[in-house]
Protein backbone atom coordinates (compact mmCIF):
# COMPACT_ATOMS: atom_id res chain seq x y z
CA UNK A 1 0.00 0.00 0.00
CA UNK A 2 1.37 3.74 -1.00
CA UNK A 3 2.47 4.97 2.50
CA UNK A 4 2.52 8.95 0.89
CA UNK A 5 0.19 10.52 -2.06
CA UNK A 6 0.10 12.26 -4.47
CA UNK A 7 3.02 11.53 -6.73
CA UNK A 8 6.44 11.32 -5.35
CA UNK A 9 10.00 11.53 -6.64
CA UNK A 10 13.61 10.40 -6.04
CA UNK A 11 13.57 13.14 -3.48
CA UNK A 12 10.92 12.18 -1.64
CA UNK A 13 12.49 8.90 -1.59
CA UNK A 14 15.76 9.81 -0.24
CA UNK A 15 14.46 12.16 2.61
CA UNK A 16 12.64 8.97 3.98
CA UNK A 17 13.21 9.09 7.78
CA UNK A 18 16.37 6.95 9.06
CA UNK A 19 15.03 3.37 9.47
CA UNK A 20 11.65 3.57 7.40
CA UNK A 21 12.20 1.26 4.09
CA UNK A 22 9.86 2.02 1.13
CA UNK A 23 9.99 1.39 -3.27
CA UNK A 24 9.14 4.39 -5.32
CA UNK A 25 6.99 2.65 -8.65
CA UNK A 26 5.16 4.57 -10.36
CA UNK A 27 4.89 7.59 -8.43
CA UNK A 28 3.93 6.16 -5.02
CA UNK A 29 6.12 5.30 -1.76
CA UNK A 30 4.94 1.51 -1.11
CA UNK A 31 5.83 0.73 2.16
CA UNK A 32 8.28 -2.28 2.86
CA UNK A 33 7.44 -4.45 5.96
CA UNK A 34 9.52 -6.32 8.38
CA UNK A 35 10.02 -9.38 6.94
CA UNK A 36 9.14 -12.69 9.04
CA UNK A 37 12.61 -15.20 10.23
CA UNK A 38 12.04 -17.53 7.27
CA UNK A 39 12.07 -14.78 4.54
CA UNK A 40 15.45 -13.80 6.08
CA UNK A 41 16.90 -17.07 6.44
CA UNK A 42 16.01 -17.59 2.67
CA UNK A 43 17.21 -14.42 1.89
CA UNK A 44 20.97 -14.62 3.68
CA UNK A 45 21.25 -18.09 2.21
CA UNK A 46 20.48 -17.04 -1.06
CA UNK A 47 23.05 -14.22 -0.85
CA UNK A 48 25.73 -16.42 1.18
CA UNK A 49 25.64 -19.00 -1.40
CA UNK A 50 25.37 -16.88 -4.22
CA UNK A 51 28.35 -14.79 -2.82
CA UNK A 52 30.64 -18.02 -2.43
CA UNK A 53 29.89 -19.55 -5.68
CA UNK A 54 31.03 -16.49 -7.10
CA UNK A 55 34.06 -16.30 -5.37
CA UNK A 56 34.72 -20.25 -6.03
CA UNK A 57 34.76 -19.26 -9.78
CA UNK A 58 36.77 -16.08 -9.37
CA UNK A 59 34.02 -13.82 -11.10
CA UNK A 60 33.92 -10.54 -9.99
CA UNK A 61 29.87 -10.28 -9.59
CA UNK A 62 28.67 -8.29 -6.73
CA UNK A 63 25.52 -9.80 -4.12
CA UNK A 64 23.67 -7.18 -2.22
CA UNK A 65 20.79 -8.88 0.25
CA UNK A 66 18.04 -6.38 1.09
CA UNK A 67 17.91 -3.08 1.86
CA UNK A 68 20.35 -2.14 -0.95
CA UNK A 69 18.75 0.59 -3.43
CA UNK A 70 18.32 0.09 -7.37
CA UNK A 71 17.48 2.78 -9.28
CA UNK A 72 15.98 0.65 -12.08
CA UNK A 73 16.20 2.41 -14.37
CA UNK A 74 19.13 4.42 -13.76
CA UNK A 75 16.46 7.60 -14.26
CA UNK A 76 15.25 8.50 -10.61
CA UNK A 77 12.02 7.46 -11.33
CA UNK A 78 11.98 3.83 -9.84
CA UNK A 79 13.56 2.64 -7.17
CA UNK A 80 13.29 -0.78 -5.68
CA UNK A 81 14.75 -3.17 -2.56
CA UNK A 82 15.19 -6.30 -3.79
CA UNK A 83 15.52 -9.39 -1.40
CA UNK A 84 19.29 -10.28 -3.38
CA UNK A 85 20.85 -8.14 -6.02
CA UNK A 86 23.71 -9.78 -8.18
CA UNK A 87 25.02 -6.81 -10.09
CA UNK A 88 28.20 -8.10 -12.46
CA UNK A 89 28.40 -4.85 -13.97
CA UNK A 90 30.37 -2.68 -11.56
CA UNK A 91 30.05 0.79 -13.27
CA UNK A 92 26.30 0.55 -12.26
CA UNK A 93 27.67 0.61 -8.22
CA UNK A 94 27.69 3.77 -6.59
CA UNK A 95 27.57 5.09 -3.03
CA UNK A 96 23.73 5.08 -2.81
CA UNK A 97 23.07 1.23 -4.73
CA UNK A 98 23.17 0.20 -7.89
CA UNK A 99 22.17 2.58 -10.75
CA UNK A 100 20.18 0.33 -14.01
CA UNK A 101 18.98 -3.50 -13.75
CA UNK A 102 21.03 -6.38 -11.67
CA UNK A 103 22.29 -9.19 -13.29
CA UNK A 104 19.63 -11.24 -11.11
CA UNK A 105 17.35 -10.42 -8.87
CA UNK A 106 15.64 -13.04 -5.51
CA UNK A 107 12.19 -11.87 -4.32
CA UNK A 108 10.73 -13.89 -1.90
CA UNK A 109 7.34 -13.58 -1.63
CA UNK A 110 5.69 -11.80 1.14
CA UNK A 111 1.97 -13.44 2.23
CA UNK A 112 0.40 -9.91 2.81
CA UNK A 113 1.34 -8.62 -0.95
CA UNK A 114 2.11 -11.55 -3.32
CA UNK A 115 1.11 -9.23 -6.32
CA UNK A 116 3.62 -7.17 -5.90
CA UNK A 117 6.66 -9.88 -6.85
CA UNK A 118 4.35 -12.11 -9.15
CA UNK A 119 2.38 -8.58 -11.26
CA UNK A 120 4.17 -5.38 -11.09
CA UNK A 121 7.92 -5.95 -10.00
CA UNK A 122 8.33 -9.09 -12.85
CA UNK A 123 6.96 -6.45 -15.41
CA UNK A 124 9.38 -3.60 -14.12
CA UNK A 125 12.45 -6.38 -13.79
CA UNK A 126 11.82 -7.66 -17.76
CA UNK A 127 11.64 -4.27 -18.71
CA UNK A 128 14.20 -2.58 -16.91
CA UNK A 129 16.67 -5.63 -18.26
CA UNK A 130 17.50 -8.09 -15.40
CA UNK A 131 18.35 -10.80 -17.01
CA UNK A 132 17.22 -13.65 -14.60
CA UNK A 133 14.35 -12.99 -11.87
CA UNK A 134 14.19 -16.21 -8.95
CA UNK A 135 10.40 -15.88 -7.11
CA UNK A 136 10.88 -17.92 -4.22
CA UNK A 137 7.35 -18.39 -2.69
CA UNK A 138 7.53 -20.27 1.17
CA UNK A 139 4.26 -20.55 1.49
CA UNK A 140 3.62 -22.57 -1.77
CA UNK A 141 7.00 -24.03 -1.06
CA UNK A 142 8.48 -23.12 -5.19
CA UNK A 143 10.33 -20.99 -7.28
CA UNK A 144 9.49 -19.43 -10.62
CA UNK A 145 12.39 -18.31 -12.73
CA UNK A 146 12.19 -16.19 -15.71
CA UNK A 147 15.21 -15.85 -18.08
CA UNK A 148 14.36 -12.96 -19.59
CA UNK A 149 17.01 -13.25 -22.60
CA UNK A 150 16.75 -16.87 -23.03
CA UNK A 151 13.89 -18.83 -25.54
CA UNK A 152 12.79 -20.34 -21.73
CA UNK A 153 11.19 -17.68 -20.63
CA UNK A 154 9.97 -19.21 -17.34
CA UNK A 155 10.55 -22.20 -15.05
CA UNK A 156 8.78 -23.82 -11.97
CA UNK A 157 10.73 -25.43 -9.35
CA UNK A 158 9.06 -27.27 -5.99
CA UNK A 159 11.26 -26.47 -3.22
CA UNK A 160 12.99 -29.93 -2.84
CA UNK A 161 14.02 -29.46 -6.32
CA UNK A 162 17.49 -27.81 -7.09
CA UNK A 163 17.16 -24.45 -9.03
CA UNK A 164 19.73 -23.39 -11.56
CA UNK A 165 20.81 -20.69 -12.92
CA UNK A 166 20.82 -19.60 -16.85
CA UNK A 167 23.24 -17.00 -15.99
CA UNK A 168 25.77 -19.04 -13.25
CA UNK A 169 26.82 -22.27 -14.33
CA UNK A 170 26.81 -24.87 -12.19
CA UNK A 171 24.82 -22.85 -9.43
CA UNK A 172 21.86 -24.29 -7.87
CA UNK A 173 20.10 -23.79 -5.31
CA UNK A 174 17.42 -26.24 -2.66
CA UNK A 175 15.67 -24.15 -0.83
CA UNK A 176 13.86 -27.18 1.15
CA UNK A 177 17.23 -27.33 2.52
CA UNK A 178 17.17 -24.39 3.58
CA UNK A 179 13.87 -24.21 5.79
CA UNK A 180 14.49 -27.80 6.72
CA UNK A 181 17.14 -25.73 8.77
CA UNK A 182 14.52 -23.76 10.63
Amino acid sequence: MPIQQPRCTAEDYWALPEGVRAELIDGGLWDLASPSRKHQEIVIETSVRLREYIERQGGSCKVYPAPFAVNLFDDETTFVEPDVSVVCDRSKLSDRGCEGAPDLVVEVVSPSNPEMDYVSKLGLYREAGVREYWICDPERERTLVYNFGSAQVMALYPFAEDVPSALFEGFTMNFADIVARM
